[in-house]
């Protein structure tokens, strides 16, 4: 089993930012990737960004690439999106998610994790 836990969101006014973490723990040598998700009250999920567990490869939705950054820190177990420029449409809960399997380039879908952390809300005011 992989646990992940989210932090870092908040409110912050547009064009500010933020940066989420999310911890691992467990059988983390299991993990294949990871990925960050976002869900907007009354929309569905959206992939946001997503990283193999080991490599350099970082993937991104169109629409926010430039804006958002994964990461991760092998040694802390942990992965983060860091995220500029916000506006209000980036308001949603935001999702870590762990891979067990190869997904090859399937990172933006949700149904190949395997484990979901619990979410931080991030909330962008006008």
């Amino acid at each position: 089993q992989v646990q992940l836990v989210e932090s870092g969101g908040g409110l912050v006014q547009a064009g500010g930012s933020l940066r989420l973490s999310c911890a691992t723990s467990g059988r983390t040598f299991s993990i294949y990737a990871m990925g960050w998700f976002r869900q907007a009250p009354g929309k569905e999920r959206e992939f946001v960004a997503a990283i193999p567990w080991s490599g350099s490869s970082t993937y991104y939705a169109d629409s926010m690439k430039g804006q958002f950054t994964i990461s991760r820190d092998n040694a802390k177990n942990t992965l983060y999106l860091q995220m500029n420029s916000l506006k209000p449409e980036d308001t949603a809960v935001y999702y870590c998610a762990a891979a067990r399997r190869p997904i090859y380039t399937n990172y933006f879908r949700g149904d190949l994790y395997d484990y979901w952390g619990q979410g931080t809300q991030v909330t962008v005011s006008s």
